[in-house]
């Protein structure tokens, strides 16, 4: 069980490249980028795109925490239906500080990331878009897995918008699973939809460690 102890940033950071997931997001970001610079053909949109990803990717972040990974699990007949990332979603909220639980597992990424390219791809007007997609993809991708990791592991808050995500996180984990979804963001998405009670107004739940009871 690999737990990070130290306090330093960049201990906590060389940690976090043992892991497959920031490489495989970092090889599809760093082609992308390549590729974007290869086609050129830069328009107003690409900057447009990005824009509107960022906005929206806080909500994002909402649903699929919500829909996905608090996904309970439910019996069509004599078929359980219960996905890998719920599953392994289970995992980082019975022990938090166990570091390897807390990445996208690298079986989602083998699917995930051919989808995204091909989104990118074959869903835009032009070549140069779908790669900008691509890229800003794969930099939203790596902040969240970077951020998400950070939170879990022993490194201290040293900002206030760090220390804001920090806390937010840390509360949806050790207080109440009910509320505080988004991860890199504090009060957006969760404040719109809801699930951004008064942490003193808001009992700790019994089931935090132990999603569905």
């Amino acid at each position: 069980m690999t737990r990070a102890r130290s306090l330093k940033l960049p201990e906590v950071a060389r940690e976090f490249w043992r892991h497959p997931s920031p490489w495989m997001i970092g090889s599809v970001l760093a082609a992308a980028v390549v590729a974007r610079s290869i086609v050129a053909d830069w328009r107003l949109t690409d900057a447009l795109v990005p824009a509107i990803m960022l906005a929206v990717f806080p909500l994002f972040e909402w649903v699929v925490h919500v829909c996905v990974l608090h996904w309970r699990p439910r019996r069509i007949g004599a078929v359980t239906v219960d996905s890998l990332l719920a599953r392994n979603h289970r995992e980082p909220h019975a022990d938090p500080r166990d570091l390897p639980l807390v990445f996208i597992p690298w079986q989602t990424l083998l699917w995930l990331l051919p989808l995204v390219v091909g989104i990118g791809l074959l869903a835009f007007p032009r070549l140069g878009l779908g790669l900008t997609f691509v890229t800003f993809i794969g930099l939203l991708g790596l902040g969240y897995e970077w951020t998400h990791y950070l939170i879990h592991s022993d490194y201290k808050p040293r900002t206030w918008v760090y220390r804001a995500v920090w806390r937010n996180h840390r509360q949806h984990h050790f207080k109440n699973e009910h509320y505080w979804f988004t991860v890199t963001t504090s009060g957006t998405a969760d404040r719109l939809l809801g699930t951004y009670p008064d942490p003193a107004n808001t009992p700790s739940s019994p089931t935090a460690k132990a999603l569905h009871g």
